[in-house]
């Protein structure tokens, strides 16, 4: 069935995304950079607050795509998990969990195992805020008394002892209201920030060298040809054209009146 609306981004695109913003770009610059349109920049970066992601890693420990393909054609030639075991160099086990998990025997492909095992290893941590209902309300309460994040860090640090469970970084509360997803602070809460940002912007970001606000293919004043300066033909002098028109309403003022 084909895709109604916009197509989405791919990960490389996702990835070139997060590395522009990093550095600083604009939604507009990365967006022409990539050949869209800045609202489908803008959620994906939205989506996480503008935080950039940590980049996912595989641990040592789960099998990879070549074990998995190895696995693969050890079934198709009937091989035992002991066999397939021995020249992977895993426990006869691990083979067989691996192989009931993504469809046994007569159903198991290697690449959709990898992409089910690498999806299904996306485990979200709760934060700070999540597992401490107290703490969760004590700063809720200080921004709506529009405290800042690191002025609530630094009260709750000196005021609580580390046993305590009372610390949190200015950093987590910052994520915990730019990424909604995380459903810990309200979203109403961000307006009691100074900045009245929705997301987190990069360090190097900068407006310097944006075409914000200003003309293209702008000439200078200091440019104007030297007839300009005589004011000897009708509209080279800058308020000559508004004098005229001017003159030409009030003589249709006094043209209705008569």
């Amino acid at each position: 069935m084909a895709r109604i609306g916009r197509p989405g981004l791919s990960d490389e695109q996702k990835r070139e995304v997060w590395r522009r913003w990093r550095d600083g770009q604009s939604l507009s610059e990365i967006g022409r950079a990539l050949g869209k349109v800045p609202g489908s920049i803008h959620g994906v970066v939205a989506a996480n607050g503008g935080f950039v992601p940590a980049v996912r890693t595989r641990s040592a420990g789960v099998l990879s795509l070549a074990e998995r393909e190895e696995i693969s054609r050890g079934l198709a030639a009937g091989d035992s998990f002991r066999a397939i075991a021995g020249r992977v160099g895993r426990a006869p086990s691990t083979i067989s969990r691996e192989v009931g998990r993504h469809g046994g025997r007569e159903k198991y492909r290697a690449a959709r195992a990898d992409e089910g095992a690498w999806g299904n290893a996306r485990r979200p941590k709760s934060c700070l805020l999540q597992q401490s209902p107290a703490l969760r309300d004590t700063v809720a309460g200080k921004l709506k008394e529009d405290w800042s994040p690191r002025q609530i860090a630094g009260r709750l640090a000196r005021t609580f002892a580390p046993k305590d469970g009372m610390y949190v970084s200015h950093e987590t509360i910052y994520k915990s209201l730019f990424i909604q997803a995380r459903g810990v602070l309200k979203k109403e809460l961000v307006s009691h920030l100074r900045r009245r940002r929705t997301m987190r912007r990069s360090k190097n970001a900068s407006t310097a060298g944006q075409q914000r606000g200003c003309i293209r293919d702008a000439v200078s004043i200091r440019e104007r040809p030297a007839e300009a300066e005589d004011r000897a033909v009708p509209g080279h002098w800058e308020g000559d054209r508004a004098t005229r028109s001017c003159t030409n309403l009030s003589g249709l003022t006094d043209w209705r009146g008569s």
